[in-house]
């Protein structure tokens, strides 16, 4: 177990102290909020260190107002990419169309951000690491809320008690299924199946995504600047989640290698790559859905509350937002329960419109079947001649509170 930067405030014992459980994106951003509100916090990250690299990650909407109050704003714009282009290609691999990314996404050219998440990751662990406890290579294995606060149990055998605890640890939530029970209640598939991995930028691209696409298969070569890597991304479209490959990583790849035997352009080359890729991450397309966020003392934000899924482009505008949201109804209301409440009314019709992002669009960029992969490719070609960008709405449905001033 490895602790960093715990305040040694000496009025700290007179805080509410909070437990988050992950450190990704939200949970992070919820520690610089609640720090700034005069919280103890401690983040537990069963990772051995702040997680690097990944795919990269939208910013847009509610939540470049968020980064904007945090003050990082500036650095995000740093590290934006900035992609120039996207290149649909047909089976055979001749273009179907190309055009501005912002166009594809829905997004405002020079107002959304585009950067690494392992970017993001670390400007916020930067904001955070003198002022908040990072327990690293760590995790919640048990949680008691009996007594008067959460009595929690940790993975190396160590047992304290906080306040309040709030599960930032994805989609695939440990805090989640203690609390509320298995992922299968809450998890909508959305008959996807996707894998990401990096290889070597051996086709000469620079900051541009090339996308290919037979029905129900697609496979996509993200460069993310004039470098020699490239974000490599193989979806397919399956009825039912394969629930034996999700258990195996051997079989994972086996999966997405048989999806994709006799595919053309370069697709054989990127299975090859994905064989021996030591970063793949292999999932479902899903969102997390439920009918509460809390339960006692503990909340869920992010995608462990509501993933809405790769097909949206929101999961990180979500997290940042809910992030913000939480902690400023924690910082409003002295009483949690209150609170819980609080930021789930605020925040639960703006979730809403950015899921259903999948049943408005978001997932026609891979068609199932051959109608409407012509479908789509005329779309793109009209967007050619015609590129009418308007942002989508549920980008920017959340208008922030003002953040509650410091008790």
């Amino acid at each position: 177990m490895t602790t960093t930067g715990l305040s040694t405030d000496v009025s700290s014992t007179a805080k509410r102290s909070v437990l988050i459980s992950g450190a990704g994106i939200s949970g992070p951003a919820l520690a610089y909020w609640l720090h700034r509100s005069g919280f103890a916090v401690t983040v537990v990250e069963k990772a051995g260190a702040l997680r690097g690299g990944g795919y990269p990650i939208d910013i847009r909407g509610t939540a470049t107002e968020v980064v904007r109050r945090m003050g990082i704003l500036p650095q995000l714009r740093d590290a934006h990419i900035d992609s120039r282009r996207c290149t649909f290609l047909a089976a055979d691999g001749s273009e179907v169309a190309s055009l501005n990314p912002s166009v594809v996404a829905g997004g405002v050219e020079g107002q959304d951000l585009e950067v690494r998440r392992g970017d993001l990751t670390a400007i916020l662990y930067a904001m955070v690491r003198d002022d908040v406890e990072f327990l690293f290579d760590d995790s919640i294995d048990t949680l008691d809320q009996s007594g008067q606060g959460v009595d929690v149990a940790f993975r190396s055998g160590a047992r304290r008690t906080f306040d309040l605890v709030v599960g930032a640890d994805g989609m695939h939530s440990h805090t989640r299924e203690s609390l509320f029970g298995p992922e299968e209640q809450f998890r909508r598939y959305l008959g996807h199946c996707f894998a990401i991995f990096t290889m070597p930028n051996t086709f000469g691209l620079s900051r541009e995504v090339v996308l290919w696409n037979t029905p129900g298969k697609a496979a996509a070569l993200y460069a993310v600047g004039g470098n020699d890597e490239l974000h490599a991304f193989l979806n397919f479209h399956l009825p039912e989640p394969p629930l034996g490959a999700l258990r195996s990583p051997g079989g994972r790849r086996d999966l997405v290698a048989a999806t994709f035997a006799g595919s053309g352009w370069e697709v054989p080359s990127m299975v090859d790559a994905m064989r021996d890729a030591d970063d793949l991450f292999f999932d479902t397309a899903g969102q997390i859905r439920m009918p509460r966020w809390s339960s006692g003392r503990v909340a869920l934000v992010g995608d462990a509350a509501y993933a809405p899924s790769f097909l949206t482009g929101q999961g990180s505008s979500l997290a940042l937002v809910g992030a913000y949201m939480l902690a400023n109804s924690l910082a409003t209301n002295g009483d949690h329960t209150e609170a819980y409440a609080a930021y789930e009314r605020d925040a639960r019709e703006f979730v809403g419109m950015n899921q259903a992002l999948v049943d408005n669009g978001a997932a026609t960029l891979f068609p199932t079947t051959v109608r409407a992969l012509e479908q789509r490719n005329a779309r793109l070609r009209d967007l050619e001649t015609m590129p009418a960008v308007t942002a989508r709405p549920a980008h920017s449905a959340l208008t922030l509170p003002e953040f509650a001033p410091l008790r």
